[in-house]
C-alpha cells in the first residue's frame, strides 16, 4: 500500500419504512422514509493524485468502472482527482445502498457537506452522507436525524438484482400501490417476481414475514434468524444497526 493511501469505510443502509408520497413535474420520486446506518461496509482504498476505479470481493462481478460509477461521479462532483479500490461487499441491485454508500465516502473525504448536491448523485447518497438514524423526506436531500436504534437484522441477499427504475415506472403503472412497511414491494414483486419464492421461503424458514429493503433485492428481517440452510443460494448477512456519523 502507498503510504499516501487512504482507507474509507462506506456502511450499507436499510429502509426501515418508505412511502412513496408523490412525483415531482421532473419525474423524480418524493418519499418519506426511515432509514438507518448499519455495521457492514464496503472498504475504499483511495490513492490521492490517481486515476482509475478498480474493484474485488463477493460483489465486484458486473460492477461498472467507468464514468458511470458513482465513485467517479462523486469524485467529478468534488473535484479531486484519485485512484480508487473499492472492496465490494455490499451488493449492487440489493436495496442497500451499496453505490450510493461508496459515493458518501468519497464526499465526506473531501469535506462535501452540500446534502441537496450529494441527492443529484442518488436519492441515497445524502443520508450515507449522513448516516445512522434519519427520518428522509423529498427525493433524498432531506435528511433530519432521529434517536440511535439499536436493531439486529438478518438480511438475505439473492442472487439476482433489481433495477431501481423500472421499480419506479412499474409503481407508478400499477397506480401507486401501498406496501405494509414498503411502497415499492408491490412493484418490486411484478419486476422480479422470482422475489415471491424468497419472500416465501424465508417466512417459512423464519416464521415470520420479511421486508423488501427499498427496491430490491434484499429482503431482511429484525432480530438474528439462523435461516441459512433454507436459503443455501442466498447471503445471509447478520448484522446491526450502526452508531451515528
Amino acid at each position: 500500500m502507498n503510504p499516501a493511501d487512504v482507507t474509507l469505510l462506506a456502511p450499507a443502509k436499510l429502509t426501515l419504512e418508505l412511502r412513496v408520497t408523490g412525483v415531482r413535474s421532473d419525474g423524480y420520486h418524493l418519499i418519506d422514509a426511515e432509514m438507518v446506518t448499519l455495521d457492514w461496509t464496503d472498504v475504499l482504498t483511495i490513492t490521492p493524485g490517481g486515476t482509475g476505479l478498480s474493484a474485488d470481493g463477493p460483489f465486484a462481478a458486473g460492477m461498472p468502472l467507468d464514468h458511470t460509477n458513482l465513485v467517479a461521479k462523486a469524485l467529478r462532483l468534488v473535484e479531486h482527482d484519485a485512484a480508487v479500490h473499492l472492496r465490494k461487499n455490499i451488493p449492487h441491485g440489493g436495496g442497500l445502498g451499496g453505490g450510493s454508500a461508496d459515493a458518501a465516502a468519497i464526499l465526506r473525504w473531501a469535506g462535501y457537506t452540500d446534502l441537496e448536491g450529494a441527492s443529484r448523485l442518488g436519492a441515497d447518497v445524502s443520508f450515507c452522507l449522513v448516516g445512522g438514524r434519519a427520518r428522509v423526506r423529498g427525493i433524498g436531500e432531506i435528511v433530519e436525524p432521529l434517536e440511535p436504534l439499536p436493531l439486529d437484522v438478518t438480511l438475505v441477499i439473492p442472487p439476482i438484482a433489481v433495477s431501481t427504475p423500472a421499480v419506479y415506472r412499474a409503481w407508478d403503472d400499477m397506480g401507486g400501490p401501498r406496501g405494509v412497511d414498503n411502497d415499492l414491494e408491490p412493484a418490486a414483486l411484478t419486476v422480479a417476481p422470482e422475489l415471491v419464492r424468497w419472500r416465501d421461503r424465508i417466512r417459512e424458514a423464519a416464521g415470520v414475514q420479511p421486508t423488501l429493503a427499498g427496491s430490491g433485492a434484499t429482503w431482511f428481517l429484525r432480530g438474528h434468524h439462523a435461516i441459512e440452510a433454507a436459503v443455501p443460494e442466498a447471503m445471509v448477512v447478520l448484522t446491526r444497526t450502526d452508531r451515528p456519523r
